[in-house]
């Protein structure tokens, strides 16, 4: 099969619905079930939390970061974890992990280098969008984490297809990859029950321009992209940034105090990483 004919699969497949997920996210999704039901109560969420040790280990990890933990009293069981971080943050913990189990079950060790480069970009996305989110979009920086966590979930996704059609990631100058991952990412996103604003701001990502100021959860994530260390090793090399005085930026936020922002949740993100990691 012609890596063509590979993407049509995949494509096909999306289109009717025949994601593949490992069998070890079926747990996260009767959480992500609960959490959307507004009268889900919080025992409930508890014993959803607890019925699967991975990631009741997770969030309290989570609650201990930094990002929730400003008072460094540390967190030692669920219930605590489960109120420290809100439900918001949960669905957020679910549902990355749920991302992250697609890059476990990669055989190709240079797929799974891809799968861990992929991982370490999400959460420096997600956690430079909680602080932008914070100080100059002035969206839900919950909301805005949560987004950056997904936003890879098509390319999480073809990376784990890729094992069984060598060659479908290399060079694509048609860039079949991208209109792939886009049919992908719909179908991903339904079947993990996104929340519609999050979701509408992940299909917008691809070719959007920034607005000015930034605003939006979508500006969000293409302010957070921009500024990530560590780029997605599917997509193109990031364009060189100009020097902040040269910058639309400029206007907005002292070049010390931005720069800040960024060190503020690079640092953030490590701290992540370690409580996500699975």
């Amino acid at each position: 099969m012609n890596r063509l004919e590979a993407f049509g699969t995949i494509v096909a497949q999306a289109e009717r619905g025949e994601i593949s997920f490992p069998t070890s996210v079926n747990a996260v999704l009767r959480l992500q079930q609960a959490l959307n039901d507004p009268d889900c109560h919080l025992e409930e969420a508890i014993r959803l939390v607890l019925g699967e040790p991975q990631l009741a280990a997770r969030t309290v990890a989570l609650a201990n970061t930094a990002i929730f933990n400003g008072g460094g009293r540390p967190v030692t069981n669920v219930r605590t974890a489960v109120e420290r971080i809100g439900y918001r943050n949960l669905q957020m913990l679910a549902t990355g992990l749920a991302v992250r189990q697609f890059g476990a079950r990669i055989a190709d060790p240079d797929l799974r280098a891809k799968a861990a480069q992929l991982w370490e970009h999400t959460v420096q996305v997600a956690a430079l969008a909680h602080v932008f989110a914070r100080c100059l979009t002035f969206v839900n920086p919950d909301t805005a984490m949560f987004a950056g966590i997904v936003h890879e979930v098509g390319a999480f996704y073809l990376l784990s297809r890729a094992d069984g059609f060598p060659g479908l990631l290399d060079d694509d100058p048609e860039k079949w990859a991208e209109l792939c991952e886009d049919v992908v990412t719909r179908e991903v996103a339904r079947k993990l029950m996104l929340p519609e604003p999050i979701a509408e701001a992940i299909f917008g990502l691809r070719g959007r321009l920034m607005a000015m100021p930034p605003a939006t959860l979508l500006d969000t994530l293409l302010l957070a992209n921009t500024h990530a260390a560590v780029p997605s090793p599917l997509g193109p090399p990031p364009a060189p940034l100009p020097a902040h005085a040269d910058s639309v930026l400029d206007y907005l936020v002292d070049e010390d105090d931005f720069q800040a922002m960024i060190d503020d949740a690079l640092d953030v993100a490590a701290s992540m990483e370690q409580a996500l990691l699975v």
